[in-house]
């Protein structure tokens, strides 16, 4: 039973919208989050929201908007939920996004 909790849904490879990302993208916020997350390293919700100055409400918002498009993963680690970038996924349905997301525009 608390293997079905422990379920966080994710769209598969294939479902992942070119349009739905770059909507979900469109944010100032979500689109420093992918940078953040684009070093390839799985980081809890109270890092991002600390590393990218969000209350810990707001970044995990934004991150339920990411998961839900496609971008991140999250994982269950304990009571932790790790997330990281589907960077492979990204790059197997649109070549050079991530690359093109991810440098810096500042």
């Amino acid at each position: 039973m608390s293997a079905l909790r422990e379920k966080i849904p994710h769209p598969s490879a294939d479902a992942i919208d070119l349009p739905t990302v770059m909507r979900t993208l469109g944010d100032p916020s979500r689109l420093e989050i992918v940078r953040l997350l684009a070093d390839g390293r799985a980081r809890g919700c109270g890092d991002i929201s600390g590393l990218v100055g969000l209350p810990a409400s707001t970044c995990s918002y934004h991150l339920r908007l990411l998961r839900e498009a496609g971008i991140t993963r999250t994982r269950a680690a304990g009571t932790q939920r790790l997330i990281s970038l589907r960077r492979d996924d990204l790059e197997q349905r649109f070549p050079g996004l991530v690359d093109v997301l991810t440098q810096s525009g500042r």
